[in-house]
Order: C-alpha cells, then sequence, then structure tokens
C-alpha cells in the first residue's frame, strides 16, 4: 500500500491532519492502535472529563443553587450510573462522527500499532498480529501523550488511578486524594467533590495551575477552598500503599521534614503528562528527541529526516487539542505545497473548573522576567450584570498591554464561561489589536463580554461600572 500521507495517530491533531490532507488531494491513511478514532482526548480525556463536569456541576445546583432563582425542588440525589451512561454516549457519538467524516473524505484507516522502518516506509503490526507494509511519501507522528508517572507510586487503575480511572469510578469516593494541582487534578477533583467526596488536592509546588498568571492561580485557589477543595501545597507523595480499605499515603514537605500517613479511598495521580513515542522506531531512522523526551523538528514541522513530519504533544509547546489541531492543519498544508503559521502567542489555555479559568498570551510573571514594560487593566465580574443576574459573580477580567503601543500582550480571566469570553481575545491579538481596540468595540448589554471591553478600558484608567 503506498500513499501521499501517512497520519500516526488519530488524536485532535492526527485525524485534523488526515482530513485537511484529504481536502487537498493527498492519498491519506492513519494508523490507529485504539479501537476508536479520536486519541487520549475524545476517549479518556477531554471529551469525557467535560461531560462529567457538566453533569456534576447540574447536581450541585440542584442541591445547592437552584433555590437562589426561586427554583424549588424536592430530595435530590445521584445516579452514578446515568452519570456516566452520558459520558460514554457523548463520547461514543464523537468517536463514531470521526470515522465518519473519515469515510467522507475517503481517508483509510490502518489499524494497529504503527512503527516507522525506514525513511518513507511503515509497518502495522495488528492485534493478530499480522504485519501490514505501507509507503508514504510523508509521515506525521501525532501519537501524543501519556501519563507521567510518580516515582514510588504504582498506578493500579483501581485505588490508585490516572485520569483515565478517575473517568469511571465506580463509586463516589468518601475520601479524594489529588496528587497535583494542575488543570486534569482541579478539573477531576472538582467533579468528585461536587459528587459527595472530601478532596484534598497535594501539590510539590507552592501554589496551583503551574505557568499560569500567579494572581489568577492565587483568586481560583481562594475559590475552590471555599467550595471545600482541601489543598496541601509545598508537600510530595514519597509512597501509596493500597490497603483493604482503600489507600495509605505517605507524605513529607517539598523540601524535606517530618513525613506523616493519610487515608484515602482512592489517590488521583495527575502530575502532568509526557510525549507517548514508544515503539515508533525513532532511533531505526534517526528522528531526535530532548531532554524531555520530544521529537525535534524545524520551523515547519519537520524532523531531521525529509518526510517525516510531528506535531502535538510529541512536540514542544503546550499539551493542548486545539494546538495540535493547527498545527495538524498547517502541515498538511506546507506538505500540499501551502504556507501555514500558528501564533503561539494566541493559543488559549482553559481550566473546566466553576468557575472557568481561561488564559492567552504572556502572564505578568512572564512580562517582568522579559523585561517588557506592560500596563495592566482589571474588571471584577462583581460589577457585571449579567454575571449578578446568573449568580455568578466571582472573579475577574485582567487585560495586559505593551505601555507604550497598547498592544494586548496577554489575557487572564476567572469567571463565568471564560473559555467562551477568551475566543474574544485570541482573535484580537491575532490581528495585534491594542487594549483600546477592544475597548472601542460594542460589545452588547447586558452580557459576560462587557467584563472584557471594561477590563480593555482599565488599562487605560477608565473602566465605567467600577
Amino acid at each position: 500500500m503506498s500513499y501521499d500521507v501517512v497520519v500516526i495517530g488519530a488524536g485532535p491533531g492526527g485525524y485534523v491532519a488526515a482530513i485537511r490532507a484529504a481536502q487537498l488531494g493527498l492519498k491519506t491513511a492513519v494508523v490507529e492502535k485504539w479501537d476508536t478514532l479520536g486519541g487520549t482526548c475524545l476517549n479518556v480525556g477531554c471529551i469525557p472529563s467535560k461531560a462529567l463536569l457538566v453533569s456534576s456541576e447540574k447536581f450541585d445546583e440542584a442541591r445547592h443553587h437552584l433555590g437562589h432563582h426561586g427554583v424549588k425542588v424536592g430530595e435530590v440525589s445521584l445516579d452514578l450510573a446515568a452519570l456516566m451512561s452520558h459520558k460514554t454516549k457523548v463520547v461514543k457519538d464523537l468517536t463514531g462522527g470521526i470515522e465518519f467524516l473519515f469515510k467522507k473524505n475517503k481517508i483509510t484507516w490502518l489499524k494497529g500499532l504503527g512503527r516507522i522502518t525506514a525513511p518513507g516506509a511503515l509497518e502495522v503490526v495488528g492485534k493478530d498480529g499480522s504485519v501490514q507494509t505501507v509507503a508514504a511519501k510523508n509521515i506525521i507522528i501525532a501519537t501524543g501523550s501519556d501519563v507521567t508517572p510518580l516515582p514510588g507510586v504504582t498506578i493500579d487503575e483501581q485505588r490508585i488511578v490516572s485520569s483515565t480511572g478517575a473517568l469511571k469510578l465506580p463509586e463516589v469516593p468518601k475520601k479524594l486524594v489529588v496528587v497535583g494541582a494542575g488543570v486534569i487534578g482541579l478539573e477531576l477533583g472538582s467533579v468528585w467533590k461536587r459528587l459527595g467526596a472530601e478532596v484534598t488536592v497535594v501539590e510539590f509546588l507552592d501554589r496551583i495551575l503551574p505557568g499560569m498568571d500567579l494572581e489568577l492561580a492565587k483568586s481560583a485557589q481562594k475559590l475552590l477552598a471555599k467550595q471545600g477543595l482541601t489543598f496541601r501545597l509545598s508537600t510530595k507523595v514519597t509512597a501509596a500503599v493500597p490497603n483493604a480499605t482503600g489507600v495509605a499515603l505517605t507524605l513529607e514537605p517539598s523540601k524535606g521534614g517530618t513525613a506523616e500517613t493519610i487515608d484515602a479511598d482512592y489517590v488521583l495521580v495527575a502530575i502532568g503528562r509526557r510525549p507517548y513515542t514508544e515503539g515508533l522506531g525513532l532511533e531505526t531512522v534517526g528522528i531526535e528527541t530532548d531532554g524531555r523526551g520530544r521529537i525535534k523538528t524545524d520551523k515547519h514541522f519537520q524532523t531531521k529526516v525529509p518526510g517525516i513530519y510531528a506535531i502535538g504533544d510529541v512536540i514542544e509547546g503546550p499539551m493542548l487539542a486545539h494546538k495540535a489541531e493547527d498545527e495538524g492543519v498547517v502541515v498538511a498544508e506546507i506538505i500540499a505545497g501551502q504556507s501555514g503559521h500558528i501564533n503561539y502567542d494566541a493559543i488559549p489555555g482553559i481550566v473546566y473548573t466553576s468557575p472557568e479559568i481561561a488564559t492567552v498570551g504572556k502572564s505578568e510573571e512572564q512580562l517582568k522576567e522579559a523585561g517588557i514594560a506592560y500596563k495592566a487593566g482589571k474588571f471584577p465580574f462583581s460589577a457585571n450584570g449579567r454575571a449578578r443576574a446568573m449568580a455568578a459573580a466571582d472573579g475577574f477580567v485582567k487585560v495586559l498591554a505593551d505601555a507604550k503601543t497598547d498592544r494586548v500582550l496577554g489575557v487572564h480571566i476567572l469567571g463565568p464561561d471564560a473559555g467562551h469570553l477568551i475566543a474574544e481575545i485570541g482573535l484580537a491579538m491575532e490581528f495585534g489589536a491594542s487594549a483600546e481596540d477592544i475597548a472601542r468595540t460594542c460589545h452588547a448589554h447586558p452580557t459576560l463580554s462587557e467584563a472584557v471591553k471594561e477590563a480593555a478600558l482599565a488599562v487605560d484608567g477608565r473602566a465605567v461600572h467600577v
């Protein structure tokens, strides 16, 4: 079998690259070892976690918040099986949708484990051991990432789980310990807290959400603590031992000190992800990786081997599905002889807690470190009419703009629908907008987006409603 493009991996980066390549008239195939398409994101990541987040928010709202709106309900109970069934159906529908798109675009699905045997050549090993030999003018590696293990802790997906196991716990834990205060840990910790678990988040660093704007992270921690999450910062887990009733964890201060043991029904290990390149045959063709296991590429996503490219979580940059998707489009266009670019400063990052946390561009810490003079404008959702009407007035919008040119350098949002609000900023930054450009753009009233406008006004010290 011979193709113009063969993509290894059918996650967001891989399947989007394949679809775009097919649209451009290239004969395309995708190698995927899983029984369904969509990779981690659709099967055991972004999509099922969001289904659980929404369902748990509705449960929590019915129990504690509908009364604020004059909606009286009787006793509210949880049907965990139904909640999980909804999650499963969402995943099934979306992964099936990708399979439909493959058929629509005449993309071949080569089922099995792909391995590069030489430039322009692969073999695909099926579950039954059968081997297909494939020729490809161009190969795109899009194999994504895997869970980063915690030294001294064995993930069994029973009592000590990764994010995959945390998506399908058979019961609501009485006590859940989350190791890692990053995006995954906070999101899944929030799910099980709303469903009734006592949740403790253990973080090695002295803050949550490493890499995000510090003011944003501190404010988010305060709100999550009010919701009942307990934070143990500057703390490390040195051991986790399953027993008859759960797990015994040994904790120590990050900088060393007296150890202590705490008990949990379940432990979620969520300390990050690492590139998945196992068994790809990189060494066979001389593809280089960096100290973190990421594949080295040039600005056109090509490795040192002509015709072999890499995108998504296996290369440098944020491990985000939408980043991988954009790279998939660009690399397909480059292979087809077109040009493409990605503005990495305009890639948003979102934490789907309640309230949501969204950020794009530089943080205050990054600007200070780079010696860039900037002005900041903030506006609280407590002064936004729509947020007040929604009884969702926690949080703020912060706009950072260049002190001389007023060009928007970064925006950080903690509040309702932050993930949607940040899209306006991404578009503004793509067009090189100034804070004044946003401030002078008419925003509908009453909407949450007015908080973005007011924060942009605040950069020049002229916010109206605060």
